[in-house]
């Protein structure tokens, strides 16, 4: 079905301010822009006012107030839409930073597997921001070590690697070599 296709439907981002917005800093009109980093409100008075104000709403604002009392200061916990996903905090923010922490599951059913790089540190698993599970060495910043597949201890018995990873193919469970110059498969 070959239709015409509203052409201001493109444009329509500029105009979607419900009333007219005023620029707090100058006073002149306030418009949509668009950045890698999403929406944004922008001063039309631009580079005189330098007025910009983010549409998204990462900033720890309140979506529900929880009712459980602050185990720190005794003040109401809230769920909190933050950066990086939900969170549980304390409703007294900025006096009291108490945030729930989530039980972290232990990497490979108890067996711990040290760091190749680094040799001090231990891998474990951590979440993206994006929910999806990776594993990194815990001495962090010093060591930036991380990889995607579940670590398996033992040694690759082409080039030495300290350390091998549990990968799933058509074929069923195979280790494969965590350097990322060899990624010889072993059975």
């Amino acid at each position: 079905m070959a239709g015409k296709i509203d052409e201001s439907l493109f444009s329509a981002h500029e105009h979607a301010l419900e009333q007219e917005e005023r620029c707090p800093q100058c006073g002149s009109v306030l418009v949509i822009k668009h950045s890698k980093r999403g929406p944004f409100k922008a001063c039309t008075g631009y580079p005189a006012c330098d007025f910009v104000e983010s549409l998204h709403h990462n900033d720890g604002h309140v979506v529900k107030e929880l009712g459980l009392p602050c185990p720190e200061c005794g003040s109401e916990l809230v769920l909190r839409q933050g950066r990086f996903g939900m969170f549980i905090g304390c409703s007294a923010y900025p006096e009291c930073q108490h945030i729930e922490k989530r039980d972290q599951e232990p990497v490979s059913e108890g067996v711990e597997v040290s760091c190749p790089e680094c040799g001090k540190g231990q891998l474990h698993e951590k979440k993206s921001r994006f929910g999806k599970a990776f594993y990194a060495c815990d001495a962090y910043p010093k060591c930036k070590f991380a990889v995607n597949l579940k670590p398996l201890k033992g040694s690759c018995e082409a080039c030495g690697f300290a350390l091998l990873l549990e990968k799933q193919t058509a074929a069923g469970m195979v280790k494969v070599c965590a350097s990322k110059k060899c990624q010889h498969k072993q059975g």
